[in-house]
């Protein structure tokens, strides 16, 4: 069963960031089965991902992981990324 979590942070180059997709895609595989990926309306360099989680703690280890720093640097995300989920 999955479970919705969302979310958000700031890019440096919101083109760059849109280029990386695949990369999200691939990154992102063993803990999600799906995302969506939106951008503030009076924020351009605001984005939110959407993802259905499979494995959350997966995915809060795949964005925490420093090896993953890299990537983030290539595709403008800054920090903090913050995450919500529901509220049950």
């Amino acid at each position: 069963m999955s479970k919705t979590i969302v979310a958000r942070h700031k890019v440096g180059d919101i083109d760059v960031w849109l280029k990386g997709h695949e990369d999200r895609v691939s990154l992102f595989a063993p803990a999600v089965s799906s995302f969506k990926t939106f951008q503030d309306t009076d924020d351009p360099k605001s984005v939110v991902v959407v993802f259905e989680v499979t494995d959350l703690d997966k995915l809060k280890s795949i964005i925490n992981d420093p090896k993953n720093q890299a990537i983030k640097e290539k595709h403008t995300v800054l920090e903090p990324i913050k995450m919500s989920m529901p509220v049950e």
